[in-house]
Protein backbone atom coordinates (compact mmCIF):
# COMPACT_ATOMS: atom_id res chain seq x y z
CA UNK A 1 0.00 0.00 0.00
CA UNK A 2 1.59 3.35 -1.48
CA UNK A 3 -0.35 5.55 1.72
CA UNK A 4 -0.41 4.93 5.47
CA UNK A 5 -3.95 4.84 6.54
CA UNK A 6 -4.68 6.84 9.60
CA UNK A 7 -5.22 5.04 12.83
CA UNK A 8 -9.06 4.90 13.84
CA UNK A 9 -10.22 5.77 17.28
CA UNK A 10 -10.02 3.06 19.65
CA UNK A 11 -12.82 0.45 19.15
CA UNK A 12 -13.80 2.49 15.96
CA UNK A 13 -14.27 -0.58 13.60
CA UNK A 14 -16.31 1.64 11.19
CA UNK A 15 -14.00 4.27 11.52
CA UNK A 16 -10.87 1.79 10.75
CA UNK A 17 -13.09 0.22 7.46
CA UNK A 18 -13.87 3.12 6.07
CA UNK A 19 -10.37 4.43 6.25
CA UNK A 20 -9.43 1.85 4.35
CA UNK A 21 -12.21 2.02 2.00
CA UNK A 22 -11.22 6.03 1.28
CA UNK A 23 -7.66 5.05 1.22
CA UNK A 24 -8.55 2.92 -1.96
CA UNK A 25 -10.69 5.45 -3.42
CA UNK A 26 -7.53 7.67 -2.81
CA UNK A 27 -5.78 5.62 -5.31
CA UNK A 28 -7.98 5.52 -8.09
CA UNK A 29 -8.86 9.47 -7.77
CA UNK A 30 -5.09 9.52 -7.72
CA UNK A 31 -4.54 8.08 -10.97
CA UNK A 32 -6.75 10.49 -12.93
CA UNK A 33 -4.20 13.77 -11.49
CA UNK A 34 -3.56 15.81 -13.94
CA UNK A 35 -5.04 13.40 -17.15
CA UNK A 36 -7.25 14.98 -19.69
CA UNK A 37 -10.99 13.82 -20.31
CA UNK A 38 -10.09 12.64 -23.70
CA UNK A 39 -6.64 10.45 -22.31
CA UNK A 40 -9.13 9.38 -19.49
CA UNK A 41 -11.33 7.82 -21.71
CA UNK A 42 -8.49 5.98 -23.92
CA UNK A 43 -8.08 2.70 -23.54
CA UNK A 44 -3.92 1.77 -23.71
CA UNK A 45 -3.49 -1.43 -22.31
CA UNK A 46 -4.74 -4.74 -23.51
CA UNK A 47 -7.85 -4.58 -21.03
CA UNK A 48 -11.35 -2.73 -22.27
CA UNK A 49 -10.79 -0.41 -19.02
CA UNK A 50 -10.01 3.11 -19.26
CA UNK A 51 -9.66 5.07 -16.12
CA UNK A 52 -12.56 7.39 -17.02
CA UNK A 53 -14.29 3.87 -16.78
CA UNK A 54 -13.37 2.21 -13.80
CA UNK A 55 -14.12 5.45 -12.23
CA UNK A 56 -17.54 5.45 -13.19
CA UNK A 57 -17.60 1.87 -12.38
CA UNK A 58 -16.71 1.99 -8.85
CA UNK A 59 -18.54 4.98 -8.11
CA UNK A 60 -21.90 2.97 -9.54
CA UNK A 61 -20.99 -0.34 -7.74
CA UNK A 62 -20.31 1.81 -4.35
CA UNK A 63 -24.08 3.40 -4.63
CA UNK A 64 -25.51 -0.30 -5.77
CA UNK A 65 -23.62 -2.08 -2.66
CA UNK A 66 -25.34 0.78 -0.23
CA UNK A 67 -28.58 0.74 -1.71
CA UNK A 68 -28.71 -3.35 -1.39
CA UNK A 69 -27.47 -2.49 2.43
CA UNK A 70 -30.59 -0.01 2.71
CA UNK A 71 -32.98 -2.11 0.70
CA UNK A 72 -33.99 0.44 -1.21
CA UNK A 73 -34.18 -0.18 -5.56
CA UNK A 74 -31.01 1.13 -7.27
CA UNK A 75 -31.25 4.62 -8.68
CA UNK A 76 -29.10 3.53 -11.60
CA UNK A 77 -30.75 0.23 -13.09
CA UNK A 78 -28.08 -1.82 -15.01
CA UNK A 79 -28.73 -5.49 -16.81
CA UNK A 80 -27.04 -7.41 -19.56
CA UNK A 81 -28.52 -4.88 -21.80
CA UNK A 82 -26.64 -1.79 -20.06
CA UNK A 83 -23.82 -3.06 -17.76
CA UNK A 84 -21.19 -1.89 -20.59
CA UNK A 85 -22.62 1.81 -19.84
CA UNK A 86 -21.14 1.95 -16.37
CA UNK A 87 -17.32 1.73 -17.57
CA UNK A 88 -17.96 4.84 -20.14
CA UNK A 89 -18.77 8.48 -20.13
CA UNK A 90 -22.17 9.53 -21.53
CA UNK A 91 -24.03 12.06 -23.09
CA UNK A 92 -21.44 14.85 -22.09
CA UNK A 93 -20.15 13.20 -19.07
CA UNK A 94 -16.88 14.68 -17.84
CA UNK A 95 -14.39 13.07 -15.25
CA UNK A 96 -15.23 15.89 -13.12
CA UNK A 97 -19.08 14.62 -13.09
CA UNK A 98 -18.28 11.36 -12.22
CA UNK A 99 -15.97 12.48 -9.61
CA UNK A 100 -18.77 15.29 -8.01
CA UNK A 101 -21.34 12.15 -7.97
CA UNK A 102 -18.76 9.49 -6.43
CA UNK A 103 -18.06 12.80 -3.76
CA UNK A 104 -21.94 12.17 -3.05
CA UNK A 105 -22.05 8.11 -2.90
CA UNK A 106 -19.31 8.23 -0.42
CA UNK A 107 -20.65 10.72 1.38
CA UNK A 108 -23.92 9.16 1.77
CA UNK A 109 -22.10 5.69 2.38
CA UNK A 110 -19.90 7.18 5.47
CA UNK A 111 -23.46 9.01 6.73
CA UNK A 112 -25.41 5.11 6.23
CA UNK A 113 -22.44 3.29 8.46
CA UNK A 114 -21.98 6.40 11.16
CA UNK A 115 -25.86 5.63 11.89
CA UNK A 116 -25.57 2.07 12.09
CA UNK A 117 -25.28 1.13 15.75
CA UNK A 118 -22.50 -1.52 14.66
CA UNK A 119 -21.85 -3.95 12.00
CA UNK A 120 -23.68 -6.99 13.14
CA UNK A 121 -26.76 -5.99 11.33
CA UNK A 122 -27.61 -7.74 8.15
CA UNK A 123 -29.28 -7.55 4.71
CA UNK A 124 -30.44 -10.09 1.99
CA UNK A 125 -28.11 -9.80 -1.45
CA UNK A 126 -30.16 -9.34 -4.79
CA UNK A 127 -31.17 -12.59 -5.94
CA UNK A 128 -28.58 -13.24 -8.57
CA UNK A 129 -26.99 -16.95 -9.44
CA UNK A 130 -23.53 -15.86 -8.07
CA UNK A 131 -24.78 -15.06 -4.32
CA UNK A 132 -25.68 -16.98 -1.83
CA UNK A 133 -29.23 -16.23 -0.19
CA UNK A 134 -28.12 -16.12 3.32
CA UNK A 135 -27.58 -12.13 4.59
CA UNK A 136 -24.29 -10.31 4.91
CA UNK A 137 -23.50 -7.97 7.40
CA UNK A 138 -22.53 -4.62 7.40
CA UNK A 139 -19.10 -5.69 7.79
CA UNK A 140 -19.08 -7.79 4.90
CA UNK A 141 -20.56 -4.69 3.09
CA UNK A 142 -17.63 -2.40 3.82
CA UNK A 143 -15.16 -5.56 3.36
CA UNK A 144 -16.45 -5.88 -0.29
CA UNK A 145 -16.51 -2.06 -0.71
CA UNK A 146 -12.60 -2.28 0.11
CA UNK A 147 -11.94 -5.03 -2.19
CA UNK A 148 -13.97 -3.42 -5.36
CA UNK A 149 -11.52 -0.85 -4.64
CA UNK A 150 -8.67 -2.05 -4.07
CA UNK A 151 -9.14 -4.59 -7.33
CA UNK A 152 -9.84 -1.38 -9.33
CA UNK A 153 -7.33 0.57 -7.52
CA UNK A 154 -5.09 -1.34 -9.34
CA UNK A 155 -6.56 -1.65 -12.73
CA UNK A 156 -6.39 2.06 -12.81
CA UNK A 157 -2.47 1.96 -11.68
CA UNK A 158 -1.60 -0.42 -14.91
CA UNK A 159 -4.11 2.19 -17.37
CA UNK A 160 -2.51 5.14 -15.63
CA UNK A 161 1.47 3.62 -16.04
CA UNK A 162 0.31 3.00 -19.88
CA UNK A 163 -0.67 5.97 -20.66
CA UNK A 164 2.30 8.71 -19.72
CA UNK A 165 4.66 6.46 -17.45
CA UNK A 166 3.49 8.01 -13.80
CA UNK A 167 3.30 5.27 -11.05
CA UNK A 168 1.32 5.38 -7.98
CA UNK A 169 4.08 6.77 -5.98
CA UNK A 170 5.12 9.81 -8.68
CA UNK A 171 1.17 10.66 -8.38
CA UNK A 172 1.33 10.57 -4.63
CA UNK A 173 3.98 13.29 -4.64
CA UNK A 174 2.30 15.45 -7.22
CA UNK A 175 -1.40 15.44 -5.07
CA UNK A 176 0.81 16.10 -2.18
CA UNK A 177 2.80 19.04 -3.89
CA UNK A 178 -0.68 20.49 -5.33
CA UNK A 179 -1.93 20.18 -1.54
CA UNK A 180 0.41 21.82 -0.09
Amino acid sequence: MPTLVNQEAHGDEAGALLGFLDAQRGAIRRTLHGVSDEDATRKPSASELSLAGVLKHVAEVEQSWVEDAKGVPHAIQRDHTNWHLSFELEDGQTVADVLAFWDEVAAETERFIRALPDLNGTFPLPPAPWFPEEPRSMRFLLLTLIQEMARHAGHADVIRESLDGKTAFELIDEVAAVAS
